[in-house]
């Protein structure tokens, strides 16, 4: 099942590192930040995870978790959560189930040939467990502090598609 702007996230379970298990209700009350990746250790995905980082206190105190959600296997990700010296988990999603159900994996041409590969996106859910905003195909400057400054207008009564910033209205 797909998520769905709006609406509650479709069941799931998954595990990130640090032995921490994650499912569509595991998070109620708090914001939840979904962030999916193509891959650890590259150049882009260790520019977004550090920028997370760099900012996690500040969405913690608006009341929000952070987890990072790539393919990559729990092995790599905890090297790359160890070196990077992450705060917060990354899921393991090998089996592409999350992949699948936010509709991030997309064909891409690499060296001319056409492969399977994680589309950089960010997803808000709500305290209710709502889908509330989505970047998609984003570019990793600047993306933290939207996703920030989003969340804060979505907390003061700013979650209408119209007013939401970043919002694809997808």
């Amino acid at each position: 099942m797909a998520v769905v702007l709006y609406k509650p996230l479709p069941e799931f379970e998954s595990f990130a590192t640090g032995g921490v298990r994650i499912t569509n209700t595991s998070h109620l009350g708090r914001y939840l930040v979904l962030y999916f990746y193509p891959k650890d250790h590259t150049p882009g995905c260790t520019t977004e995870a550090t920028q997370f980082r760099d900012r996690y206190a500040d969405f913690v105190a608006a009341g929000a978790e952070v987890f990072g959600v790539s393919r990559d296997n729990m092995r790599s990700h905890e090297d790359f959560h160890r070196q990077l010296e992450l705060p917060f988990p990354l899921i393991a999603d090998t089996e592409e189930k999350l992949c699948h159900m936010f509709g991030v994996v997309k064909n891409k041409i690499m060296y001319g040939k056409k492969v399977k590969g994680i589309e950089r996106s960010t997803f808000l859910i709500d305290k209710q467990g709502c889908l509330v905003q989505e970047w998609r195909c984003l570019k990793v400057p600047g993306h933290v502090d939207e996703v920030l400054a989003a969340m804060h207008a979505h907390q003061h009564g700013g979650s209408h598609p119209d007013t939401a910033p970043g919002n694809s209205g997808a």
